[in-house]
Order: C-alpha cells, then sequence, then structure tokens
C-alpha cells in the first residue's frame, strides 16, 4: 500500500517538507543521507522520484525508498520508456513506479531467469567459478 511513512514527521529518520494535511501522500520528503524524493499519487499512478544534487541514488538506497512508501511484499517498477516520450528534468533522478488502482498487477518473470532463489552472491560465485563458465 502506498503510504507516507511515519517516519517523515519530523525525526531523525528524515523530513517531510510539506503538510500532510493538505498534501495526502504527495509532497518532498528529504532522508538524512540529502536524499530527496517527490511522492505523488494521481492519473492512476503511485509514484516516488529519488534524487542526490550530485549523483543517482544507489541500489540499496532505492530499496530503502520503496520500502519506506510501498510494502515489503508490494512490487513497484523502474521503466526504461522510448526516447520519443522521455523526459529528464533532473540528470540525477531515478523514478519508482506502481499502477494504483485495486487488483492491478506488475507482471514479473520467473525467478530462474534472474538466478537460484536463496542462493547467496558468493555462493553464485563459486558455483560458477566451479564450472569454469
Amino acid at each position: 500500500m502506498f503510504k507516507v511513512p511515519e517516519r517523515f514527521r519530523f525525526t531523525q529518520a528524515g523530513h517531510r517538507v510539506s503538510s500532510t494535511a493538505i498534501f495526502g501522500n504527495n509532497g518532498l520528503f528529504i532522508l538524512p543521507t540529502s536524499l530527496r524524493c517527490i511522492a505523488s499519487d494521481g492519473e492512476g499512478w503511485e509514484h516516488v522520484s529519488a534524487s542526490h544534487v550530485n549523483r543517482c541514488p544507489t541500489w540499496q538506497e532505492m530499496c530503502r525508498v520503496k520500502d519506506l512508501f510501498w510494502g515489503e511484499e508490494d512490487v513497484v517498477m523502474q521503466l526504461h520508456p522510448a526516447k520519443s516520450v522521455w523526459v529528464n528534468q533532473h540528470p540525477y533522478c531515478l523514478h519508482l513506479w506502481r499502477p494504483a488502482e485495486k487488483g492491478v498487477h506488475i507482471p514479473l518473470p520467473p525467478t530462474w531467469m534472474v538466478g537460484v532463489v536463496g542462493m547467496t552472491p558468493e555462493q553464485t560465485r563459486l558455483a560458477v567459478k566451479a564450472e569454469k563458465i
């Protein structure tokens, strides 16, 4: 479920720049790592953009953003649109998206196409090395 995290209510985890009463799940949020997040929900989408002033957010930072604004079991996506409709307002900004309509699910590929469930990166490295792939 898309939500404004309670931790953004002016605690050490970050703070919200805009008012909950006026903006609902929409607003600007700043994490202690200076990661700026803009959340919005409307037009059928839940959306959070995340940016730093001088670099793109890391995978770990995007995972944290995802878990702050959605549940651990929610599926969200980053999109790479066609060049003809691509918009870039900030060179270091990444976006997370999810359809807002209830019952609409983002399709996922089979896990075997990504790797072996339950295998650690180190186990994978050793297995590949043993096979001399």
